[in-house]
């Protein structure tokens, strides 16, 4: 049975089409609207063409690993399939190891589990919760936030040579940050990272949607990124890189598909079970595996592959372009950065409006012009006290603080888009701002479980 796959629509000019592109939602000022999702950060919308793959595949649909028949063996395969073509999207280079998870956060939480002993690990405060938490059983060093990717990299090179030499290292990176979009300097981090005898793990989380990864030409030693955010929202992930880790480590979960023999111990022996376990990627993907997930993030992998990253990232430039110059023309908007205006990003940018509440300017924009964006602190709390001055507020969840309408922002707003975004979605979005910023909100608004939403009892 071959699968069948729509081919990506690959015009610098047109996005790639998504799910979702034509559904509309109600305005509480009354009608419907086509719905602008602007939060690719958060998850980004499942392209149609792996919509199409993974609807082709269902009915054949059969466990992994596991049986004889027809269907199992054609499933098995293409899991399989799956991971060499995530492998040659990566570029990864020859005996490296892809590792199927649920998410980044979960992939760096496998590696985490399988540092070494005593290894040291050291992360900038600038990342995401899943590169800045795992490694609760290392000892590790948080560097500050620099505000040059020279400066970066001059950091993590004192840091490194104040460390043990002789002990195993890690430094974890993120690619491009979920809060301001800004691209960090990988190769040159691997490199200091190297000479210093200290391996690399990149968090691709917000790069490998928007531009190509290889493991190769980086020099990483891992990589980490999520289906979710790379147009397959399916509850998978990879963690792909070197493999002698990994294969020595313990299993990240223990049951079936990780060992490959299980055998009783004699009565007289202590009994219990002997195990062996595999030392390939199987070791630490125990349990029937979501096929369906892992496929479609191969198919996300091919299209994006297909369409070609160069018209994809022109166009993404394009459209940076259109917000950035649309958000300078209003005062009051400030947008945040680490390196400055003229540092090369993604789609993924966040700001805050003088005399406003991050919450209820996103609601207004969401209940008033249909668009979907994102508030708060973005799982990155450190960074946002940096950006803000020391200002962040630290609520749980990654939501945004309880606060009236109209105080002052203790967060920030984040507009996220990417290939499947259309001109007219970013466009709406930055007459959005200035119309609220120059009239104020057409509705009023209150706060309900920490968050502003529109009151539905009155207009403004």
């Amino acid at each position: 049975m071959s699968v069948s796959a729509v081919a990506a629509d690959s015009s610098v000019c047109a996005p790639l089409a998504v799910l979702g592109r034509d559904v509309t939602v109600p305005l509480v000022t009354g009608g419907e609207v086509t719905y602008a999702a602007l939060d690719y950060a958060a998850s980004a919308p499942a392209l149609q063409r792996v919509w199409d793959d993974v609807a082709a595949y269902a009915p054949y649909y059969g466990s992994v690993h596991r049986g004889a028949g027809y269907l199992s063996q054609l499933s098995t395969d293409l899991f399989e399939n799956s991971r060499t073509a995530v492998a040659e999207f990566l570029d990864c280079r020859e005996g490296d190891q892809v590792v199927f998870t649920r998410s980044t956060t979960d992939s760096l939480n496998l590696l985490a589990a399988a540092l070494p002993a005593e290894c040291q690990v050291f992360v900038f405060e600038t990342e995401h919760h899943a590169s800045l938490l795992p490694w609760r059983d290392a000892r590790v060093t948080y560097l500050d936030a620099p505000r040059t990717p020279v400066e970066a990299v001059q950091t993590l090179e004192r840091a490194l040579a104040d460390r043990d030499p002789y002990g195993p290292a890690l430094v974890c990176v993120t690619g491009a940050s979920n809060v301001t979009g800004e691209l960090w300097p990988v190769r040159e981090l691997a490199a200091a990272a190297h000479a210093h005898g200290a391996r690399i793990v990149l968090d691709a989380a917000q790069l490998a949607p928007h531009h190509p990864v290889s493991v190769r030409e980086s020099d990483v030693d891992w990589v980490a990124f999520s289906g979710h955010k790379l147009y397959a929202p399916f509850g998978s992930g990879v963690l792909a890189g070197r493999s002698d880790w990994l294969r020595v480590a313990e299993p990240y979960l223990a049951g079936g598909g990780a060992s490959r023999k299980v055998a009783r111990r004699p009565k007289e022996a202590g009994g219990g079970v002997d195990v062996e376990w595999h030392e390939t990627a199987a070791r630490h993907e125990a349990g029937s595996p979501n096929v369906i997930g892992v496929y479609s993030i191969a198919s996300a992998c091919k299209a994006l592959t297909e369409a070609g990253f160069d018209e994809l990232v022109a166009r993404e430039r394009y459209l940076i372009r259109k917000v950035r110059e649309g958000l300078a023309e209003v005062p009051a908007v400030r947008v945040l950065s680490l390196f400055g205006d003229d540092a090369p990003r993604v789609g993924v940018i966040s700001f805050v409006v003088d005399g406003w509440n991050s919450s209820h300017f996103a609601a207004a924009l969401s209940a008033e012009y249909g668009i979907g964006v994102r508030d708060g602190l973005f799982c990155a709390h450190p960074l946002l006290r940096t950006l803000l001055g020391g200002e962040a507020d630290e609520p749980g969840e990654c939501g945004a603080p309880e606060a009236a309408p109209g105080e002052k922002s203790l967060n920030a707003i984040r507009v996220s888009f990417g290939a499947g975004t259309p001109d007219e979605h970013v466009e709406r979005f930055v007459r959005a701002v200035k119309e609220l910023v120059a009239d104020g909100a057409r509705w009023n608004y209150r706060t309900e479980d920490g968050r502003c939403v529109p009151d539905t009892s009155a207009a403004a």
